[in-house]
């Protein structure tokens, strides 16, 4: 490999280990050692150092041990798609390859999938034209490859999965939505994607783009929103993001076909940032677990007066939320009834998560699960579990519970 390959702020990964990822932070001498050196920070923290040796600062980690200099024949920094591709369902695998072929799902976990392995395959390249659905995770992906060669050899995929990969840079992720007229779901979870989006075309048959722990930001959302006019599912778990900064008004606007936003394990503590995307109006799923709410309220009259004259899009009959069915809000600090009782407010919204939360752990000071049916009203789905009718008297409420 040449040493001119590695780049200030390029993804690369250990030779022969493309699940062991890092940035390079720099390239050049080391005091006391001979040669060319690249100080890499490593995402899961297995370095050496701070990016300081012997008094000597090189660089900045992001923690006292993440850090490490590494040789240049020791990193790779990755293989094309096409490339991917074909170690992937070409070569040849071993038993604990098969066992690990899996997707990782928009909720990070793992679905296994049909091995398709050159036993099965006549015609490999006939196959590649059959598959609609593609597993490519930790190979170490870095770029497109070929871009003449994606929609030849891939003209049904609709499913694509990138998870741990290299990439980075979003004019690639364009060249590759592109290359595939036919892909309507994109996963690039664990890949660190820059601050800049440049280059990237509209991805007119995206319809669910998974984006956790990607480092994007809502600054970030508001500038890809442009660019997926279809996109019905949008997660973004992981990304520590504490504030929802619409681009020119109070509240969100567009995403027109979003039915489903998930912000779980981020950093919103403010139940204020979730009413910015309260007109959204196909929105029917809102996965909160695992932030920082402690109150929940559905906006008074005067309050909706100041989200909707920010929407230039409102429409006087619209309410907020008024197509939320499912609002999940596992693992978070809410304590108080009134937000449990105000959720009987939300228009349509009849599958709820509540637990994790002090409100909802008789340990902690909170009710039962009975009560909680009692005042919620509407609920059919209660923490994943669906809520069947027993006819009994709980203070003058008909209470449903299940079995």
């Amino acid at each position: 490999m040449q040493e001119s390959e590695f780049r200030l702020g390029q993804r690369v990964h250990s030779a022969g280990d493309p699940r062991r990822i890092g940035t390079v932070r720099y390239v050049g001498p080391v005091q006391g050692y001979s040669g060319i050196w690249v100080g890499v920070d490593w995402d899961n923290g297995d370095g050496k150092h701070d990016g300081s040796i012997n008094g000597v600062r090189y660089f900045h980690a992001n923690s006292e041990r993440s850090g490490s200099f590494v040789r240049t024949h020791n990193l790779s920094s990755g293989i094309s798609l096409i490339e991917a591709l074909r170690v992937r369902y070409q070569g040849d695998s071993t038993k604990e390859e098969e066992d690990e072929m899996y997707v990782l799902s928009a909720s990070n976990k793992r679905v296994s999938i049909q091995l398709v392995g050159k036993d099965k395959i006549q015609d490999k390249l006939s196959r590649f034209e059959e598959l609609t659905g593609a597993s490519l995770s930790f190979l170490g992906v870095s770029s497109p490859g070929l871009s003449s060669e994606n929609g030849s050899l891939l003209p049904n995929l609709k499913e694509l999965d990138l998870t741990g990969n290299l990439l980075s840079d979003w004019t690639d992720v364009g060249t590759i939505c592109k290359e595939l007229p036919t892909l309507a779901a994109l996963n690039l979870s664990y890949n660190l994607m820059a601050s800049d989006i440049v280059g990237l075309p509209q991805l007119k048959s995206i319809r669910i783009l998974v984006l956790n722990n990607t480092g994007v930001n809502w600054t970030k959302v508001e500038i890809l929103k442009n660019a997926l006019p279809a996109v019905e599912e949008l997660h973004l778990m992981g990304n520590s993001i504490s504030t929802i900064d619409p681009y020119s008004s109070f509240t969100v606007q567009g995403f027109d076909s979003l039915r489903l936003l998930n912000l779980e394990d981020n950093c919103i503590a403010d139940w204020k940032e979730i009413l910015k995307l309260s007109l959204l109006r196909s929105l029917e799923q809102l996965h909160l677990n695992k932030n920082n709410l402690s109150l929940v309220f559905y906006p008074d009259e005067d309050m909706m007066h100041e989200l909707s004259r920010s929407c230039e899009s409102h429409e006087k009959t619209d309410k907020p939320f008024q197509n939320l069915r499912c609002l999940l809000l596992g693992g978070n600090n809410l304590e108080d009834l009134a937000s449990v009782d105000a959720l009987n407010s939300f228009p349509k919204l009849v599958d709820i998560r509540l637990s994790d939360n002090p409100v909802a752990d008789p340990g902690r000071g909170g009710i039962p699960r009975f009560v909680l049916i009692a005042r919620l009203a509407k609920v059919e789905i209660l923490n994943g579990s669906e809520v069947n009718l027993v006819f009994c008297v709980f203070h003058d409420h008909i209470v449903t519970d299940s079995q």
